[in-house]
């Protein structure tokens, strides 16, 4: 069974990104698809790095365990909002430590605004961050408009048909997307 890691990339308080990180994790596993956990970057309250990890000296703890887990994860979704049609620099921070984990890692994107949008603009600036550190991008993505109001504090959606019909979607491509990297890493 594949092993997704879910990062919960807001760390404002009130946030409401991680309401969607918590569906996930719970629709991922009530489904059987795969086991999942969430990489909250509020709980790893991460500084501001000078050097990325590869190349520093005396990493913290923290910084070698969220390392591990993106490597050893089959995929990872990034829940993000989208502040100001970019994402926040907690989420910016983690993708530019890392580098060989981002390689070819099958990677989807969730989106969150409380507009009605769902985070449109955020979705191009991730990308492209994304690809140029060679992730796998999944081309399904997850924009989530109104997020307060279609999500509450424990993840559970408001329609939960119609939610969990625009999740079986996106978790498909996810999934296909991983199995697609294993076969290949397989044969080689």
């Amino acid at each position: 069974m594949p092993h997704i890691a879910i990062i919960s990339s807001s760390v404002r308080t009130g946030r409401n990104t991680h309401r969607v990180a918590l569906f996930f994790q719970k629709y991922i596993t009530d489904n059987n698809l795969a086991t999942a956990e969430i990489l909250d970057l509020k709980e790893y309250n991460f500084p501001i790095f000078e050097e990325r990890f590869k190349f520093q000296e005396e990493p913290l703890k923290k910084t070698i365990e969220f390392a591990d887990k993106i490597k050893a994860a089959d995929g990872v979704i990034i829940a993000t909002p989208e502040y100001n049609g970019g994402y926040p620099a907690s989420l910016k921070n983690v993708i530019d430590l890392l580098y060989e984990e981002w390689h070819r890692k099958p990677i989807g994107i969730v989106t969150v605004s409380a507009g009605p949008f769902g985070g449109a603009q955020v979705m191009r600036a991730l990308q492209f961050s994304l690809w140029k550190m060679h992730a796998w991008v999944v081309p399904a993505m997850y924009p989530v408009p109104k997020v307060e109001s279609n999500y509450d504090e424990q993840g559970n959606p408001t329609d939960k048909e119609a939610t969990e019909k625009r999740a079986k979607s996106f978790m498909a491509e996810m999934l296909w997307c991983i199995e697609a990297k294993q076969k290949m890493e397989t044969a080689q």
